[in-house]
């Protein structure tokens, strides 16, 4: 079974957080993760995944310009039905808290529903999801580094726990719907 996780990256934090979501594919049964940065992901090879997952920086609560070039590109996959039944999930990282995280997440959600894809998001019974989590998927909140005396911005341990349990919920839900 493959899962493809697609992302679009500015400042590393993204990239991050999909590296985390890849180890979580890699510990569901029988996964195989193929990880890629949308300027180099081939859409051509979409149609082999059995789940893809994308994600991207939040720009004022909506996709990434990188990712929303790469997945305009869907049209002859939608025109196919070549994306119908696969299973998706999203992610996104923002600056704030209240930085339109859920908004970017419906926007990225949106496209898989054209292409009639079976959503997975997180449920709000994880303990690293209950607090500050979001069941549209996965969203992070870095903050902008000002300077470099400042702390480090990453993802947290707890984002990237949640991105490890999103990848492998992905996973064993494409496992059982194949």
């Amino acid at each position: 079974m493959k899962v493809f996780v697609i992302y679009d990256s500015e400042g590393g934090h993204t990239r991050k957080v999909a590296e985390s979501i890849a180890e979580g594919v890699r510990e569901a049964e029988e996964a195989e993760v193929c990880l890629y940065h949308v300027d180099e992901a081939d859409i051509q090879e979409l149609h082999e995944a059995d789940a893809i997952i994308w994600g991207c920086p939040g720009h004022f609560g909506t996709i990434s310009s990188g990712l929303k070039a790469w997945i305009d590109r869907l049209g002859h996959m939608w025109a196919e039905g070549k994306l119908v039944g696969k299973v998706g999930a999203v992610f996104c990282t923002t600056a704030t808290v209240h930085g339109g995280a859920e908004m970017t997440l419906w926007n990225l959600i949106t496209p898989m529903l054209h292409n009639g894809m079976i959503i997975v998001g997180l449920p709000g019974n994880l303990p690293e999801n209950v607090l500050l989590g979001s069941y549209y998927g996965l969203a992070v909140t870095c903050p902008v580094d000002l300077d470099d005396e400042q702390s480090d911005s990453s993802p947290t341990e707890n984002d990237q726990a949640l991105g490890r349990t999103l990848g492998r919920r992905v996973a064993e839900v494409a496992r059982k719907l194949k």
